[in-house]
């Protein structure tokens, strides 16, 4: 299985796109948020991801960053559908907030011959809390992370047997999700900034990590692979070194601080 990171900044970066990723198994991928607008279709085409070999998405939640871009996805499947290029059909995972709201904003800025596609062959479908299915054939929950903001979802994937990957969103880690972190192969974790500049970025104002807390909780949960997305981009030059550096401090397993369009192998 591979990870392309699509994207890795916050909600207001401008020197890389929100944070967004596509898992692919073969020729197949599950994407995850698509970002904030249009840009996820240039964030793709750099990726050399066709959107229809996209067959099933999950949005985490409804801020913004994360959700917009999957309307401009569904927009452009649908086109590509009503014109016979894209083949099978498009499922949508969320919590109901996030599929009430997609649905809410396809019915009203879609054109009738794209909206008329959802639920014939544009899937929205919620998911509950604990809630398993089975995405590129492997066996995934979703969980609610207990946010103390807008209401999201995490998943967890064992993507081989004994290995599991899991997304804990973009907010600091919850007690209640161990049972998915704890062990984990790779943990997807927010880490807003460096723990050093927490005065200038305010991390915890915004309920948010720092690389220092990220990389602390990764050891505290036997974590073997950590990856830290959703941060700043004020020193984005410089980020993958600064923020391995201070992890390093705290956490002596694998540390990636991908930068945009970066892939992994699993």
């Amino acid at each position: 299985m591979e990870l392309t990171m699509l994207g890795t900044g916050n909600a207001a970066v401008t020197e890389c796109y929100n944070t967004c990723f596509a898992l692919r198994e073969k020729d197949e991928y599950f994407l995850v948020d698509a970002g904030g607008g249009n840009g996820i279709l240039s964030r793709l085409k750099a990726a050399g991801i066709d959107r229809k070999s996209i067959h099933t998405i999950f949005v985490t939640h409804k801020h913004i960053d994360h959700i917009l871009g999957v309307i401009w996805l569904i927009r452009m499947i649908c086109q590509d559908m009503n014109k016979g290029l894209y083949g099978g059909e498009l499922v949508v995972y969320g919590h109901d907030e996030v599929i009430d709201l997609l649905l809410q904003m396809s019915d009203n800025l879609l054109q009738k011959k794209q909206s008329d596609l959802l639920g014939k062959r544009v899937h929205p479908i919620k998911v509950s809390d604990g809630e398993q299915r089975e995405i590129l054939g492997k066996p995934t929950a979703f969980f609610d992370i207990k946010s103390k903001k807008a209401k999201q979802f995490g998943f967890c994937m064992e993507y081989e047997s004994g290995k599991k990957l899991t997304c804990c969103g973009d907010e600091p880690y919850n007690p209640c999700e161990e049972k998915y972190a704890r062990k984990s192969e790779w943990l997807l974790h927010e880490a807003f900034c460096l723990f050093s500049e927490a005065d200038i970025f305010s991390p915890y104002e915004k309920h948010h990590s720092t690389v220092k807390d990220a990389c602390t909780l990764a050891k505290e949960l036997e974590v073997k692979n950590l990856l830290l997305y959703h941060t700043e981009d004020k020193n984005i030059k410089n980020r993958k070194a600064l923020y391995t550096a201070e992890g390093r401090q705290h956490f002596d397993g694998n540390i990636y601080v991908p930068n945009d369009l970066e892939k992994f192998v699993l």
